[in-house]
C-alpha cells in the first residue's frame, strides 16, 4: 500500500529518535527498515533522519538570537515567482471564451495564428512581454491556470430515431475502419432530435453531415423527419460545401434507409452506405460532432414551430464559418493496446479550413476562396453573433411555452 506524504514524514520523525546516539550498526538496520517502509532512496532517507531533530541558531539585524530544530513533520513549500501571472490569465480566459472553451491540447497550437488574427480584428490588446508567453504556453498550462472557470460550465442525451427496416439488405454496411479517411468528400450524416423530453408530435430535428477527412461540418434544422425536409436539407448542405459529396454514410434510421435516400444518392452518383445495427462507433465522426456542436450550442429544449427551426437555421449559418474556420481538431493517428490500456496518438489540431488548404484534392481556386474568406471573418464577431441569435431562440422558446401555459389555463376555466 502506498503512504501518504504526510504518513512517511511522521514515520521518519519516530524512526529519528535516537538515532545519533546508535552505533553504525544499528544506523544501517534503522536506515535499511526505513527505506523499506517508505520507498525513499537510501541517501534522501539517511539526510532525513540525520538532519531531524538538528538545532542551529541564527541572529536577526537586531541581534536577537533564535533556536531552530529540524522536524521532519513539518515541510515548507517551495515558493517561487508566477509565470503566468493576472494579466496572462484575463487574456488567456478572453481567447479562450472566443474559441467556445476548447481544451488545452486544441487551444494551445492555435495561439500562433489566433493572437495575430485577434490583434488585426482589434479584438484583444497586449504587451509584448504577456503576448510572448501566450505564444509560448503550453497546453497542460492552459488546462492548469483553466481549471476553476472550467467547472462552472457543464448537458444528457437522449435518442428520438426510430430504425429503418426497409433496404437494409440493398444498402452496404460500413464500420468505423473501413472509411478510407485520407480523401475529402466521403461524409457520416446523422439526425439529432429537440424534442424536450416529450416524443410526442412533430418537433424539430438537425441534420449534421461531417466530412471524415477534414472534420468539416454542416448542419440543418428540419421541422420534422419527413422525406421532403431531409432533401431540401441535404440540397443546401450539399450547395454549400468546398469539395462535392463522393459518399454518404447514415445510421439506421428510416429517414435515411428508404428508397428515396436511395434515389437520391444515385441521381447524384453518391455512395450510399450504412453503420452496423447497434454500433454507434461506426459512425463516431457525426455523433462527437452533434455533441460538440448541436448539443453545446442549442441544448435539449423543444423546438416545434416554424419560428424556432428558422432560429436554428440562422445559428448554423453563423456557426459553420465559426466551427469549420477557427475550432481545431484533433484527428486519430493510431491506437495501441498495451495491457488493459489503449494508447491514442493524435495528430496536431488543426481547423477543418486548414486541412482543406493542405488537401491534394481540393482545387487551387477553392483554396484561394477560403483562406479569402478566412481573412475576411472575425472569431470574436461570429461568437457574438452566435450569443446573440441563441438569446433570440430563448426568447422565442419562452414565448412559445407562455403561450401554451395560458391556452391550458383558458381551457381549464372554460
Amino acid at each position: 500500500m502506498k503512504l501518504s506524504m504526510q504518513a512517511r514524514r511522521e514515520i521518519v520523525y519516530e524512526t529519528s529518535k535516537g538515532y545519533k546516539k546508535l552505533s553504525k550498526k544499528e544506523k544501517a538496520e534503522r536506515l535499511d527498515n526505513l527505506v523499506a517502509i517508505t520507498g525513499y532512496n537510501r541517501d534522501y532517507a539517511s539526510r532525513l533522519l540525520s538532519q531531524s531533530g538538528r538545532c542551529i541558531y541564527v541572529k536577526d539585524v537586531s541581534g536577537r538570537s533564535y533556536r531552530l530544530i529540524g522536524d521532519a513533520r513539518k515541510n515548507k513549500k517551495r515558493s517561487r515567482k508566477k509565470k503566468y501571472d493576472t494579466e496572462v490569465f484575463k487574456v488567456l480566459k478572453q481567447i479562450w471564451a472566443i474559441m467556445d472553451y476548447p481544451c488545452g491540447k486544441r487551444l494551445a497550437p492555435c495561439m500562433s495564428w489566433l493572437i495575430p488574427k485577434l490583434e488585426i480584428c482589434g479584438e484583444i490588446k497586449i504587451k509584448g512581454e504577456v503576448r510572448e508567453k501566450l505564444l509560448t504556453i503550453s497546453a497542460s498550462t492552459i488546462d492548469r491556470l483553466l481549471k476553476e472557470e472550467k467547472k462552472k460550465i457543464a448537458l444528457r442525451s437522449r435518442k428520438s430515431t426510430k430504425p429503418g427496416t426497409l433496404l437494409k439488405n440493398q444498402i452496404e454496411v460500413r464500420t468505423f475502419s473501413d472509411w478510407n479517411n485520407t480523401k475529402v468528400g466521403f461524409m457520416e450524416m446523422d439526425l439529432v432530435s429537440h424534442e424536450g423530453g416529450n416524443p410526442r408530435g412533430d418537433f424539430a430535428f438537425s441534420l449534421t453531415l461531417t466530412d471524415i477527412h477534414c472534420g468539416w461540418t454542416e448542419n440543418r434544422a428540419v421541422k420534422n423527419r419527413a422525406q421532403k425536409w431531409t432533401r431540401e436539407a441535404l440540397d443546401t448542405i450539399k450547395a454549400r460545401l468546398p469539395f462535392p459529396i463522393k459518399g454518404l454514410d447514415s445510421d439506421n434510421d428510416s429517414t435515411f434507409i428508404n428508397y428515396h435516400m436511395l434515389r437520391y444518392c444515385e441521381e447524384n452518383h453518391i455512395t450510399f452506405t450504412r453503420s452496423r445495427a447497434g454500433n454507434k462507433n461506426d459512425g463516431c465522426y457525426v455523433e462527437q460532432k452533434n455533441w460538440s456542436i448541436v448539443r453545446r450550442t442549442v441544448g435539449y429544449a423543444r423546438y416545434d414551430t416554424e419560428e424556432e427551426v428558422d432560429i436554428l437555421n440562422q445559428i448554423y449559418d453563423v456557426l459553420r464559418l465559426y466551427v469549420n474556420m477557427f475550432q481545431p481538431v484533433a484527428k486519430l493517428i493510431s491506437k495501441e493496446r498495451q495491457g488493459a490500456k489503449v494508447k491514442k496518438i493524435y495528430d496536431t489540431p488543426k481547423t477543418p479550413c486548414q486541412r482543406l488548404l493542405e488537401s491534394p484534392d481540393i482545387p487551387e481556386e477553392v483554396k484561394a476562396q477560403l483562406q479569402k474568406t478566412f481573412d475576411e471573418l472575425n472569431p470574436a464577431a461570429l461568437k457574438r453573433e452566435i450569443d446573440r441569435l441563441l438569446r433570440k431562440l430563448t426568447k422565442a422558446y419562452f414565448q412559445k411555452k407562455e403561450s401554451l401555459e395560458q391556452i391550458d389555463r383558458e381551457l381549464i376555466f372554460t
